[in-house]
């Protein structure tokens, strides 16, 4: 037979080791974990990622990491943080909501806490739309139940059907709690094509007058926008009740991209490679994108997009 003092202390053994194996921090070291309450952002670490990955977007750069921050910083936020970022292909909304998931969800885009949404894989059929609408609350609801700041990102707005997104209007809104659940700590990023045109003409317009690309303010382009995407049809927030109720926080513009920001995304994605930097090749390549207006060419019409792919046939010379 076992001396009670044995057993005492196997006993105390195995409640030590099985409270140390149940410690949040060794248990989340192994499995994924929502973010704990009061956690911050590393304010540091999130500006030297849009630094040095985000190119030719100071106003898209500078409205984002104060928004989040200051959301990430607020103990009892009145309502989620709602972000509409709009541009044309290729100028960097999709990267910089990667960059802005992975500086919540490590995991980035791969955590179980980041939900992306595609309008045309997730929402296709026109005559689905009040199944979307419920499917979707269910979603944000069951998720949002299990990690407060949970990361919602829906790309391809300009192609979602009219009214789905109302759906989430009621998790936006200024309320403490909907059906016992809390929203005022998750995040929700809208990504769009529309209002593209209105970002390119008054950039455009800058540049004609002499004025300098970096004297562009939000104040310039967030009304032009949030009246342009309202009116757009070809816009899932056409007539949108999120707007008309004042929810989106910011209509972050992003900025058509010069010749000298075509580059700068050529010499990185010889970095990410592993490659030196050979200019050569970084003026080709910049060099082989085509630009607009017609006349004077100064902005990429695809942006950043096709970078990697030009590369590609440069690697293979």
């Amino acid at each position: 037979a076992l001396e009670p003092l044995s057993v005492g202390l196997a006993i105390g053994v195995a409640s030590a080791l099985t409270g140390y194996l149940s410690h949040p921090r060794f248990y989340c070291s192994y499995v994924e974990c929502c973010p704990r309450a009061g956690q911050r952002l590393n304010a540091t670490a999130l500006k030297a990622q849009l630094d040095n990955r985000l190119f030719g977007q100071h106003l898209a750069k500078d409205v984002v990491l104060k928004a989040v921050l200051g959301f990430s910083n607020n103990p009892s936020p009145k309502k989620p943080l709602m972000l509409s970022l709009h541009g044309w292909a290729g100028t960097g909304k999709n990267f910089l909501s990667q960059i802005l998931a992975e500086n919540v969800h490590p995991a980035g885009l791969r955590s179980k806490f980041v939900h992306l949404f595609l309008a045309t894989l997730h929402f296709p059929h026109h005559d689905q739309v009040k199944l979307y609408k419920e499917q979707l609350q269910n979603w944000i609801r069951g998720n949002v139940s299990a990690c407060p700041s949970s990361v919602f990102i829906f790309d391809e707005m300009d192609k979602m059907h009219p009214g789905v997104i109302d759906a989430i209007k009621p998790f936006l809104d200024y309320y403490e709690e909907v059906d016992g659940v809390s929203y005022r700590k998750a995040i929700f990023i809208f990504l769009s094509n529309a209002g593209g045109d209105l970002i390119n003409k008054a950039a455009l317009d800058f540049w004609t007058s002499g004025k300098r690309r970096e004297d562009i303010q939000l104040k310039d382009l967030e009304p032009l926008l949030s009246v342009g995407v309202f009116n757009n049809k070809n816009s899932g927030l056409w007539h949108s009740s999120i707007i008309d109720r004042n929810l989106i926080d910011y209509f972050v513009p992003f900025l058509p991209l010069e010749h000298r920001h075509v580059k700068m995304c050529v010499r990185a994605e010889m970095r990410a490679r592993g490659y030196t930097v050979d200019e050569q090749i970084v003026q080709a390549v910049a060099d082989e994108m085509t630009y607009f207006p017609k006349e004077q060419k100064i902005y990429s019409d695809k942006g950043c997009k096709t970078v990697q792919a030009k590369l590609d046939f440069h690697e293979d010379l």
